[in-house]
């Protein structure tokens, strides 16, 4: 008989990731699609339903479904309370799922999934205590105990871009000034820097390439680095984690954040126990790995 596999959906603002994983985390098959989120929540749902079902019809012995998406997630209900990236409001999407596959299907959050990957599969394997940051486009965290994500209360645990590190700063896309992500994020570092420079295409990617031999490139890096390290040494102040990983876009700048970021942490601590700061290690496939072990963990229940 074939071996057991867990359908898994990876649901971001442009793409979809999908695979089929055993048990032990290998990856027997992969696909990406298009969202399709121009088109509207109802065309996103409807594709996730299609994709879902393809997958479940390729695999030889498909026992569950798990499926990340962005936003507030109910995930007791198995509802996408609200996503901006994809337009989902109160979208029963595990109901959904599970009625065209006639599967189990668990649904999580796209960041706190990832971070169950890294903790249990990655950069964190070995440790209890791990906290994952995703600084992207935005910023937001998970927080990992004996490989279980935290969801709080209301399935909003780890808005770690909107801790205010500088009050009164820069406006912030949640109404908010000041907050983490208006200037750590890969976006708010790319608009600081062509602010600054006059050059209206310029990206996070192009400050980090400009380090050497740009002041500005590293004057806009040195206030995101100082910024991330009191984010997260209030992160720290809070969940005493053994690893801190870093993911996201920004991590792939390596040792050029990581450095400095350990030096202005050391910096800064006092009665707190510096955390091993790791880069993540699974890359984008980390949300599809998140998802099969999410589904996995609630078929054995």
């Amino acid at each position: 008989m074939s071996e057991p596999v867990v359908v898994a959906l990876d649901v971001g603002g442009t793409g979809m990731k999908c695979a089929l994983v055993r048990r032990d985390g290998t990856v027997l098959h992969e696909e990406r699609h298009p969202t399709l989120a121009a088109r509207g929540p109802a065309a996103v749902t409807e594709n996730i339903l299609d994709i879902a079902d393809g997958l479940v019809q390729r695999a030889d012995h498909p026992v569950a479904v798990g499926i990340a998406v962005p936003g507030v997630i109910d995930e007791v209900n198995g509802v996408a309370v609200w996503s901006s990236n994809v337009g989902f409001r109160d979208v029963p999407l595990r109901k959904l799922i599970s009625e065209r596959t006639g599967l189990p299907v668990t649904l999580g959050h796209d960041v706190r999934v990832g971070g169950i990957a890294e903790a249990r599969l990655g950069a964190g394997r070995g440790e209890s205590h791990v906290l994952f940051v995703a600084i992207g486009t935005g910023i937001a965290a998970a927080l990992v105990v004996d490989g279980k994500g935290y969801g709080g209360a209301h399935g909003a645990a780890g808005e770690l871009g909107h801790i205010v590190v500088r009050p009164g700063g820069s406006p912030c896309g949640c109404g908010a000034r000041g907050c983490l992500e208006s200037i750590t994020s890969a976006r708010a570092i790319g608009r600081r820097y062509a602010e600054l420079s006059g050059q209206e295409q310029a990206t996070a990617s192009d400050v980090v390439d400009r380090l050497d031999r740009d002041p500005l490139a590293r004057q806009v890096w040195h206030e995101a680095i100082d910024a991330l390290a009191d984010g997260l040494l209030t992160a720290q102040a809070l969940y005493d984690v053994n690893v801190l990983v870093l993911g996201g876009g920004l991590a792939e700048a390596g040792d050029a954040l990581l450095t400095p970021l350990r030096g202005e942490l050391e910096r800064r601590i006092t009665f707190h126990r510096l955390p091993r700061i790791a880069r993540a290690q699974l890359g984008d496939t980390a949300g599809c790995l998140g998802s099969a072990l999410l589904a996995l963990d609630h078929l054995e229940k």
